[in-house]
């Protein structure tokens, strides 16, 4: 029996393309910070957000901002809590938090840094693009002046800094340099691209990227060059993977793309293409319970075509596409049954093809349903079935089959 992958040919790899990526992406989770500035969330009670924070670590999420703790002193009790539980459960999560460029943005994270006696990742961030300096009144110097004076002030407190250019990708060339570079030379151990608006096309996440991945390979040889994309236009998830192909080290998302507006890159989605291209070989079977969990805390429903963890992903009750993953099934290649209709084996995400009856199916979606139900299949039973989805304008409920078969059971 050949493999699967033998039954492929992928154009979405060149013939000279090694069969995997050289390097691991890490992957930074916004769930509980970014994803939480939507309009429309719930800011769940802190026992939710524990719950989540353990599910990212079950899904090898290197890091998670958990928190911004100057907005409030609500974020600075649930950020000082789940930085305090990726100590005292031995998470291999690692907390980072969020702060302007101001010293009393930075100092609730020194503060939280040594109540935990770990350190926390200080991700301070500052408007880059001319659109954001014409409405603050910004100059050049002034923001140099602020990233020089935040970046000094974590640093000599001991705190990793990773400093990000807001709205980086309609910045000039020019401004992120100096701001990059002031950074760099004020200690920061690494850079964040923030395509803030979501305005970049893969086009140009691969441009941005690649333009400071080389200012920093200029600058500072090996530090970590992050990419965090919002979904305003629906590239977010190329916008990753084409940063990622320009040199990101580290990518960022948001369970079920949450976040202002539109919201973030969905992390869910980043880690399954992840995974199937290779840049990432992490246990993703908890996958649908992260996202239902995230889904249940913040008051988000998940929609049914949802990619991958939605109620429809891998169901089907078309007639020819039942039948070939029953085929699939009958020879005893789950491999195969996930693959033949599907882009996305769902195995790999605890997940598995569901067949359905419905007014476009075959005698095959009955029989199968018949026998996975432990059901006789009779020709009888089976045309009963067949007949009633074919009057149906829906998929058929469990109930409404075993009333077919009541029916059929019961002498006229």
């Amino acid at each position: 029996m050949p493999d699967v992958y033998d039954l492929i040919y992928d154009w979405n790899r060149a013939d000279d393309e090694p069969p995997s990526p050289k390097k691991r992406v890490q992957l930074d989770d916004e769930t509980l910070r970014d994803g939480l500035q939507s309009p429309s969330v719930l800011n769940p009670p802190i026992e939710a957000k524990i719950r989540i924070l353990h599910l990212m670590d079950a899904l090898g999420i290197d890091t998670a901002d958990v928190g911004q703790p100057a907005a409030s002193p609500r974020e600075y009790e649930h950020t000082l809590r789940l930085a305090q539980e990726t100590v005292t459960a031995g998470l291999r999560t690692a907390p980072n938090c969020a702060a302007r460029t101001v010293v009393g943005d930075i100092q609730p994270i020194v503060d939280i840094a040594e109540r935990i006696g770990r350190p926390v990742e200080a991700c301070v961030y500052i408007g880059s693009s001319p659109l954001r300096m014409d409405v603050e009144g910004w100059t050049l110097d002034f923001l140099l002046r602020r990233v020089e004076e935040a970046v000094t002030f974590a640093v000599r407190h001991d705190l990793p800094v990773m400093f990000v250019t807001e709205d980086t990708t309609r910045a000039h060339p020019e401004t992120l340099t100096k701001l990059y570079t002031t950074a760099i030379y004020c200690g920061a151990q690494a850079v964040c691209i923030a395509d803030t608006v979501g305005h970049a096309t893969p086009q140009g996440a691969y441009r941005v990227t690649r333009f400071i991945r080389e200012l920093c390979d200029r600058t500072a040889p090996g530090l970590r060059v992050d990419w965090h994309g919002h979904r305003d236009r629906g590239l977010d998830v190329a916008n990753v993977l084409a940063a990622v192909e320009a040199g990101a080290d580290r990518v960022h998302g948001a369970a079920i793309g949450i976040g202002e507006r539109a919201g973030n890159a969905p992390m869910e989605l980043i880690l399954v293409n992840l995974k199937l291209l290779g840049y990432i070989d992490n246990d993703l079977s908890r996958l649908p319970e992260y996202c239902e969990a995230v889904s249940q805390a913040v008051g988000v429903p998940i929609p049914h075509n949802y990619p991958v963890v939605g109620r429809d992903a891998f169901r089907t009750a078309t007639g020819v596409h039942a039948a070939a993953v029953i085929k699939a099934l009958r020879r005893g290649d789950v491999h195969l049954a996930n693959m033949v209709y599907s882009g996305v084996p769902a195995h790999l995400f605890g997940l598995r093809q569901v067949i359905e009856v419905g007014p476009l199916s075959g005698k095959s979606n009955v029989v199968y349903w018949l026998e996975s139900h432990g059901h006789p299949v009779t020709d009888v039973i089976v045309e009963r079935i067949f007949e009633y989805a074919k009057r149906s304008d829906h998929i058929l409920t469990d109930a409404e089959i075993e009333q077919v078969i009541a029916a059929t059971a019961v002498p006229a």
